[in-house]
């Protein structure tokens, strides 16, 4: 083991993050923590990791919510699938009687991937596993002038077997965690602060003026777009949702009255769809149009409409009537939440 590691350790010492989840061993908020922080910045994921430990403070609790609780809690993260297999993974917990303590059994645990495990493994039970994420993709890259791409194969168990070489074990979640916050404090995506930087004497990177080279990634294949129609009908102070179906994004949560955006090859003509349901007439209102909203594999243009017809228009067995106010309770994914805060504003 080089300097690497002992510095990195005596680093940490100083300027570790405080977060609640850090002062606890309990593998229910460490497992709840890293879930949520997958693809959300702490800041964000800090005000949903207190909220969910406030209203299910313990694994049980969790397993015993509604799959419709637990999305709607979730509302604004994204990603939702990650929600769904929280939630699976606690009723799978609570079947075990209790929370898994060997590497393989945590990975077993629906959603738990090779990071996550690693780090419950390791912060919980203290497990000499080493985390891989893109903070420590960055700093061992740097470090080591490594410029294989990080999202390859080799670049994968390069990263990995790199990693646990330099994991003490006797220190685990020490390290894991000073990887964690080397990465986002010190040595950033952009801007990195080398000068103050403890291994700058000793990084190929800051050395070779590669620091902005590194870490190496391959192109991604291009983003994909695909246009939306959505129409809120509102009749007598009630409106309908319906649940979206596996096998799509947003599989779980809730949605209004969509209609294909094209029909026969021809952009859909919604006055005329709309009419299959009820009168249309003069009760349809455009409120936006191509709103964009951004996924990780693609990019969505919507459309947002308010129908209120005359009549209870006569829709898909799938859609259920509610009251309006009570949308609130439902799970949805952040772009019906737009459309449902544009319609408010049409109430006033």
């Amino acid at each position: 083991m080089n300097a690497f590691t002992p510095t990195l350790l005596s680093w940490f010492e100083q300027n570790r993050r405080e977060l609640p989840w850090r002062d606890t061993t309990d593998p229910y908020a460490i497992w709840l923590s890293e879930v949520i922080l997958q693809q959300t910045r702490i800041q964000q994921g800090l005000d949903y990791w207190l909220r969910f430990m406030r209203r299910w403070p313990t694994v049980e609790a969790l397993a015993a919510a509604t799959e419709d609780e637990v999305l709607r809690e979730w509302q604004g993260l994204g990603y939702y699938s990650r929600a769904r297999n929280l939630h699976t993974a606690a009723r799978q917990i609570v079947a075990l009687g209790r929370f898994p303590r060997t590497l393989d059994d945590i990975k077993a645990l629906k959603g738990v991937g090779d990071y996550t495990a690693a780090a419950i493994g390791s912060i919980a039970f203290g497990l000499p596993v080493a985390v891989v994420d893109g903070n420590v993709y960055r700093v061992l890259a740097r470090y080591f002038g490594v410029d294989t791409p990080i999202n390859s194969t080799e670049g994968k168990k390069l990263f990995a077997q790199l990693a646990q070489s330099l994991l003490p074990d006797d220190q685990p979640s020490a390290f894991n965690q000073s990887m964690m916050d080397f990465g986002a404090i010190q040595c950033t995506p952009q801007s990195p602060a080398c000068q103050s930087c403890p291994l700058a004497d000793t990084c190929v990177a800051f050395r070779e003026g590669r620091v902005g080279q590194l870490p190496v990634k391959l192109r991604k294949t291009k983003l994909q777009t695909r246009h939306l129609i959505y129409i809120y009908v509102r009749f007598e102070g009630r409106t309908a949702l319906r649940r979206r179906p596996a096998g799509d994004i947003w599989q779980g949560l809730w949605e209004p009255l969509s209609l294909p955006d094209m029909t026969d090859g021809q952009p859909t003509d919604v006055t005329r769809a709309l009419a299959a349901y009820g009168d249309v007439a003069d009760s349809l209102t455009l409120l936006a149009s191509q709103v964009r909203h951004v996924l990780t594999h693609r990019i969505l243009l919507a459309d947002f409409y308010l129908w209120q017809p005359h009549t209870k228009p006569t829709l898909p067995d799938d859609y259920v009537w509610m009251d309006c106010d009570d949308t609130n309770q439902y799970g949805v994914p952040r772009l019906i939440e737009l459309l449902f805060s544009m319609v408010h504003s049409e109430e006033r």
